[in-house]
């Protein structure tokens, strides 16, 4: 084993991120994500001599994935939902006026409000496609369906992420007086 581990670095270390970010989705907390990553990493260097070559990212991002239905089954946890770190370090663009930035900042809300929202099967393939930009081929190894449900979460999901948006902004702009919307809040 100890001569893979510098082959194992060297493969698996850089995704490391897109690993965490997937587990950080799935968890919902910061912590769990670590202790998911951690895990994932710890079963990933037992297993590397699996590893068939190739592309390391979707295997990587396939065991976060199943560690963290593991980690679930064995961690009940509840539904509350810790706020990810982006919201509590948004990034700045130096180069935007403030008005701009905090659209941005709503618009980003926006969206991560949305997303928690979609079930998790949906979820997962949003994340791996539009985050971690893995093809349908990829995203059908790391969650072991067929491409074609692949192809028709992720278009469920957008449709869903759509109509949450589309709902979300009709409420923020009914009542307000420069707005034409009869939209109501539910």
């Amino acid at each position: 084993m100890q001569g893979l581990l510098p082959v194992f670095e060297e493969t698996v270390l850089p995704h490391l991120d897109a690993a965490y970010n997937l587990a950080r989705w799935l968890t919902r907390d910061e912590q769990d994500a670590e202790d998911v990553v951690q895990e994932a990493f710890l079963r990933a260097l037992r297993h590397f001599r699996t590893f068939k070559g190739g592309d390391a990212k979707p295997w990587l991002l396939a065991i976060v994935r199943n560690t963290f239905y593991t980690w679930r089954k064995h961690n009940r946890f509840p539904l509350e939902e810790a706020a990810l770190e982006e919201d509590k370090h948004p990034l700045a663009d130096d180069g935007a006026d403030p008005e701009t930035l905090l659209l941005r900042e709503t618009d980003r809300q926006l969206l991560r409000n949305a997303l928690r929202q979609l079930p998790k099967e949906f979820l997962e393939v949003i994340v791996l496609r539009e985050f971690e930009e893995l093809s349908y081929k990829q995203i059908a190894e790391v969650a072991q369906i067929p491409s074609g449900t692949v192809m028709s979460r992720l278009a469920r999901a957008r449709k869903r992420l759509f109509h949450v948006l589309a709902a979300t902004t009709e409420c923020a702009c009914a009542g307000r007086p420069d707005t034409d919307s009869k939209a109501t809040c539910p």
